[in-house]
């Protein structure tokens, strides 16, 4: 993100910010936003986390976060009901077959493989409900096997 100098005698809960950014005065509408704040100002929106000196010093310290590898996996892209499972443990798959069906708001979502694989484990069995990013299947790369 980007930093920017603010001053300004603004306090939660006035519904108009008012104060200085990079010591140009600036006034826009302001709404609570998770764990900080989205300004408007003619038709312009920015979402902002306001940051004491010290805290953005600390910020810049802080090493990016991990990012989890997903490659080896299938995971459910929304909250469901397994359909079927088309495929079973230690079967190879193809890029774009399909793996298996949930069903959520009434619709089938088909999800099929990324790439060549391995079916290392499946986790669902149909009928089972399943969460948005829940793992439902584990793969190995078919030099692996």
């Amino acid at each position: 993100g980007v930093s920017h100098a603010v001053s300004t005698p603004w306090r939660p809960g006035l519904p108009v910010w008012q104060g200085r950014i990079d010591g140009m005065p600036v006034a826009c509408h302001v709404q609570r936003e998770g764990i900080g704040w989205r300004l408007m100002h003619r038709g312009v929106e920015r979402s902002v986390l306001p940051l004491t000196e010290r805290q953005a010093q600390l910020a810049e310290l802080m090493p990016p976060p991990a990012l989890a590898d997903t490659s080896r996996r299938l995971i459910s892209p929304m909250p469901g009901r397994v359909l079927s499972v088309v495929v079973e443990q230690g079967r190879a798959v193809k890029a774009g077959e399909p793996l298996c069906v949930v069903e959520a708001m009434k619709m089938e979502n088909i999800l099929r493989a990324e790439r060549d694989a391995i079916v290392a484990a499946v986790h669902v069995a149909p009928g089972d409900l399943v969460a948005a990013d829940q793992t439902l299947m584990e793969f190995a790369a078919p030099d692996d096997a």
